[in-house]
């Protein structure tokens, strides 16, 4: 670990935003010793290192490039640690469907008709127990290199996630790397029924798969001419489709590429299992999994188990499990439980949309986080666009308060827009007050997507990737961050001055969330007092306080993009009380940059300090 941690300079400074800054330390090694807060940088492998710049639609590596396991160097993994980062996420490890002709690594090609995009989607597994082959320099080594890579990152001390798919695989899946005694998918289906509680696949008897009618004059591989590309694709009889599509001919718009795994659900929806007692929600991972031993459980549930199990062993800390919610809660309660009495510390994070299964998939299912998609992120991006008030973000939290800390928080991530993306606002520095927020407000994890930190748009028309996302399906190069990987170098040496600043500020805030131990405490929101007292101050604005023990901090955001707003923003009197503020002043110091020491004056049971927030301005400021 480095002794010091600086910020890069700058050339110029934004004429809004946060203000600009000067070289300083950000922190010394004493100072992060102890880590009160989670931070995730998910990176998609196979864009994170390719330096190419061709980009062209639906180009192949040999014209686009890809990166590599290796290029994840140690000076890459220093200056993603000097981020603040304490977990990375690496997406698309898994083997998974792609185009690219590796028979001569005992691989089968894989048919254009029922692959989106060149290089694949990441979550159509064709291999659970492989790597991807596109990521290594030598294929026939690809998870020496994997590994390789699981102890270089925790060298640097950072841990290592990767994604678990276990409602779906790919439509070709071929388990040719399975450990002895592992039977593969499929292989003890009875495929004459529809359903049967050990089947691996849910089946369509009697009828073949048909590829969907393309839409939009798409043709695979954008119309290049391919042996397999022949609107067909063998498999009889059909089996669902990973969303659910129980037609022989899935829609376009469907899952195409993938099959439902059966998890002993009956197409009716009734259970094929045993069901956990309605007191579990208060049991350990411990009991859960005493539970299960004695129990007869779907094979399914055993393969995912066993895969998950795999990677622990690998060294792997944790997953990302796509589409959890598709999945029966017990069945995560079986395996999640198996995973951590493995590694009592993994990291288990579920991709969720359904607030009212919540909290059935914290406590039953036992997992660490939930995405907070649709409650705080999209409330933040309307709020962006200027099209949402900052006075829905009180009920979000009061209706969070009692699972909050298992709310992984972020902005962007490869299913969603990029920030800078026209689509979304246009501009990355728009994004820095949703950043503090949802960095700030609780006591759950932060996750930044790579290249947000620099404004990355994702402008590039990829082929089966359109623009505003950042493409997961084609060979491509992502051209923010290129710059910041110079060429190898990864020191930021071709960003511009607004980038370096963006960058910088993110480390800023990463950085002191993770060390500030008031972020793992106590949370009370003064929005609602300061609109009904305060005089100036509105629904551009929101205010909240954060406290331990030795800690106390005042939080205030500007979300307005062109006003500035001054008010004197007053503590609710019950505060006072549970701060146990004296009459007098306290001079407050601003934790982010330093440029501000505001005064709280308390006199006569009110407590104020004199806030200007420039457009897209926040202050954290520490009361002593």
């Amino acid at each position: 670990m480095k002794k010091l941690l600086t910020t890069m300079s700058l050339a110029a400074s934004l004429s809004t935003g946060f203000f600009a800054c000067e070289n300083k330390p950000i922190e010394s090694a004493s100072q992060m010793e102890e880590t009160h807060k989670v931070v995730v940088y998910q990176v998609f492998t196979r864009l994170f290192g390719n330096t190419n710049t061709t980009n062209k639609p639906w180009g192949t590596i040999e014209e686009n490039g890809v990166g590599k396991f290796n290029d994840f160097t140690d000076k890459a993994l220093e200056e993603i640690k000097a981020m603040g980062v304490t977990h990375i996420w690496f997406t698309g490890i898994p083997h998974h469907a792609v185009i690219r002709d590796y028979t001569a690594y005992g691989i089968s090609n894989d048919d254009p008709d029922v692959v989106k995009g060149r290089a694949g989607s990441p979550y159509a597994v064709k291999d659970y127990y492989q790597v991807n082959p596109d990521l290594a320099l030598d294929p026939a080594k690809r998870m020496e290199e994997f590994e390789t890579l699981i102890a270089r990152t925790h060298k640097h001390g950072m841990k290592v996630i990767i994604d678990i798919v276990p409602n779906h695989v790919a439509r070709k899946y071929e388990g040719k790397n399975n450990p002895q005694g592992v039977e593969d998918f499929g292989v003890d289906d009875d495929t004459t029924v529809e359903y049967k509680r050990d089947n691996n696949f849910y089946y369509i008897p009697g009828k073949a798969f048909e590829v969907p009618e393309p839409l939009n004059d798409y043709r695979p591989l954008g119309g290049e001419a391919h042996p397999l590309a022949d609107g067909k694709f063998d498999e009889n009889p059909a089996k669902w489709t990973g969303n659910g599509s129980r037609e022989p001919q899935p829609h376009f718009y469907d899952w195409y590429e993938t099959v439902k795994i059966n998890y002993g659900i009956k197409p009716d929806g009734t259970k094929d299992f045993s069901e956990l007692p309605s007191d579990f929600s208060q049991k350990s991972y411990q009991e859960h999994f005493d539970f299960w031993k004695d129990k007869e459980v779907p094979d399914s549930w055993k393969k995912f188990r066993d895969i998950a199990l795999f990677w622990i062993e690998k060294g792997v800390d944790g997953f990302r499990y796509d589409m959890a919610e598709m999945v029966p809660v017990e069945f995560w309660s079986y395996m999640n439980s198996a995973i951590k009495m493995k590694n009592p510390e993994a990291f288990l994070l579920a991709e969720i949309y359904n607030p009212r299964e919540y909290r059935n998939y914290i406590h039953l299912g036992k997992m660490d986080y939930l995405y907070d998609k649709v409650e705080l992120y999209d409330t933040l991006k309307n709020i962006m666009q200027g099209k949402g008030s900052t006075d829905n973000l009180i009920n979000i939290q009061n209706g969070l308060s009692d699972i909050g800390k298992h709310m992984l928080h972020f902005l962007e991530n490869h299913d969603e827009q990029r920030i800078a993306s026209p689509d979304f606002v246009g501009k990355a520095e728009i994004g820095k007050p949703a950043a503090v927020l949802s960095a700030t407000i609780d006591a759950a994890p932060m996750m930044i997507y790579f290249g947000q930190e620099v404004g990355e748009p994702g402008a590039e028309d990829a082929g089966f990737g359109k623009p505003t996302r950042t493409s997961i399906f084609d060979y491509i190069g992502v051209p923010h961050h290129q710059r910041w990987m110079n060429s190898g170098k990864f020191d930021g040496g071709q960003l511009t001055a607004e980038e370096k600043e963006l960058r910088d500020f993110y480390v800023r805030l990463l950085n002191f969330t993770k060390r500030s131990s008031a972020l793992a405490g106590a949370y009370q929101e003064i929005h609602s007092h300061n609109r009904q007292q305060t005089e100036w101050y509105n629904d551009r604005v929101f205010s909240f306080v954060r406290w331990s023990d030795n800690q106390k901090l005042l939080i205030v955001c500007n979300f307005d993009t062109e006003q500035t707003f001054g008010f004197d923003l007053e503590l609710p009197s019950d505060l006072i009380e549970k701060w146990n503020l004296k009459s007098g002043e306290l001079v407050l110091s601003e934790k982010l940059y330093g440029k501000v020491n505001p005064v709280l004056k308390i006199s006569d049971g009110r407590a104020t300090v004199r806030v200007d927030l420039k457009p897209l301005e926040c202050w954290v400021l520490e009361v002593r």
